[in-house]
């Protein structure tokens, strides 16, 4: 009863936001943008939804604490430093000062015109929107499990419903009412993550913080130790790929376009921090707890361990029905706003930068591009939800996208922004290497290895240091380009 009337509101906001955006909408650079002028608590807000959704809170959030215990938390800490506060130092003014010079509101767009690339400009945008289903994949599963575990909606019922209700607000609303419903879900996500917080450490089974260490060190005494039983190099991949991978995901990128520079941008730094600090400190925080409540064993699906059953069946006896419901509402809202992001991000790639830039024989009406793009998004919902039917570890369908939309993006756009001598041959080794690893690791270890963490993790590194040194013996680009390039970015800088 309770969950219903929570979800019945949400709906409403969501509905509500959804028709009020449309309203405001005149062409694409609203619909895509949000005419490049939100305000720093919105995109700091944006942000942080975009990055945590249901495959943190299910998935990696109950995996991790279970097979590392309390180190599970120096991924909070990556987060926090690395995927929110040095992401916004280093690429935020800089993008954001770029694309609007350069008169580019996607990353194959910036990565096209940086490289003088049509080629470079296509294969970013088809690596987008390809590889960013299994992410959206993963959230739909997320959530999904959440739903059937505690309020016994079946698996496929949530999914479908989910994928129609993300369909439509995004038809109708756009960027801006992704953004304004951002804001709104990261406040929820605050609630909930505090509320779950301190219902999960003053539940009978784990008794506060001091009876928690003691708990956690009779099972295992390295769940308390600095590196726990995972071992180093697993808990450094889970890191890496999560941390540093935010810098190479265009649903995060984007979220640098659209805010205004100056004083506002470094309001957006400070918010999206500490949004980033209290949310993933909180929900890996609570997944420490797991293997107080499952010392042995993960808990089993069809006779299999499913770590994704963790989280929900923590929360599910711990915390009071009015309280599950605000976290039914949390992880919705978080996975809305992921969801959200993602489909926009791959959407634009293909409208954009595939069909309205290089396919289309002569300039096309804003209104049909705009319209391709909003069928495009219902086309990206129904790819995701068909391979979330198909069960698969939840945090191996995000590692494989990660390491592979990030590792083939990041290190062409963060060299583009910066580097001079960064060359066409030097990214597309990148690119070429990066999806080597993240392709050919799925095919040797498969998606059910834990091995597939190391391998994408692997794929979002190896490239930093294969595109400047491919750049370093090959042809460099026109120096006429480069200084169009660099000059228009430079004279506000």
């Amino acid at each position: 009863m309770v969950e219903g009337l929570f979800l019945t509101v949400y709906i409403a906001i969501v509905l509500l936001v959804s028709f009020f955006s449309m309203r405001r909408i005149k062409g694409m650079d609203e619909y895509l943008l949000g005419s490049r002028s939100i305000n720093p608590w919105m995109s700091a807000f944006s942000y942080g939804t975009a990055y945590f959704s249901a495959v943190l809170f299910i998935g990696y959030a109950g995996k991790t604490g279970w097979s590392f215990g309390l180190s599970g938390l120096w991924v909070a800490i990556g987060n926090t430093v690395v995927g929110s506060l040095l992401a916004w130092l280093v690429l935020g003014k800089r993008t954001r000062e770029m694309t609007q010079r350069l008169g580019v509101s996607t990353m194959p767009g910036f990565i096209g015109i940086r490289y003088n690339s049509k080629a470079l400009k296509i294969v970013s945008a088809l690596i987008i929107f390809v590889f960013l289903v299994p992410y959206s994949a993963s959230v739909y599963m997320g959530l999904s499990y959440l739903f059937e575990q505690i309020f016994h909606i079946p698996y496929t019922v949530i999914m479908i419903i989910m994928a129609l209700f993300t369909a439509l607000y995004l038809f109708i609303g756009g960027f801006l009412a992704e953004t304004i419903m951002d804001f709104i879900q990261g406040i929820v996500m605050i609630i909930g993550t505090v509320l779950m917080v301190f219902f999960v450490i003053n539940s009978n089974e784990v008794g506060g913080l001091s009876s928690m260490i003691t708990s956690l060190k009779a099972i295992d005494p390295k769940l308390i130790a600095p590196v726990g039983p995972g071992g180093f190099v697993p808990l450094l991949s889970l890191v890496v790929l999560t941390s540093l991978g935010t810098w190479g995901l265009p649903q995060m990128i984007h979220k640098f376009y659209t805010v205004k520079d100056g004083p506002p941008m470094k309001a957006a730094t400070v918010v999206s921090t500490l949004f980033a600090l209290l949310i993933s400190g909180g929900v890996y925080f609570v997944g420490s707890t797991s293997r107080i409540f499952f010392p042995d064993s993960m808990p089993m699906l069809n006779g299999v361990p499913n770590p994704d059953l963790i989280i929900p069946q923590i929360i599910s006896p711990t915390l009071p029905e009015i309280v599950l419901s605000v976290i039914m509402v949390l992880v919705l809202a978080a996975s809305m706003s992921t969801l959200a992001s993602i489909v926009m991000a791959s959407a634009s790639a293909i409208a954009v930068d595939l069909i309205q830039d290089t396919l289309a024989p002569k300039k096309m009406n804003p209104k049909h591009i705009m319209l391709i793009m909003r069928v495009l998004c219902v086309v990206f919902v129904g790819l995701s939800l068909l391979l979330a039917l198909v069960p698969n570890p939840i945090i191996s369908l995000m590692s494989l996208s990660w390491g592979a939309v990030a590792g083939s993006l990041l290190a062409p756009y963060l060299y583009g922004l910066y580097w001079r001598g960064t060359t066409r041959a030097g990214v597309w080794a990148g690119i070429i290497t990066s999806l080597g690893i993240s392709i050919g690791g799925a095919l040797y270890a498969g998606l059910s290895s834990p091995l597939i963490t190391v391998f994408s993790a692997a794929a979002i590194v190896i490239p930093i240091a294969i595109v400047p040194a491919v750049s370093a013996i090959s042809a460099a680009l026109p120096q006429q380009h480069i200084d169009m390039v660099y000059n228009t970015a430079e004279e506000i800088a």
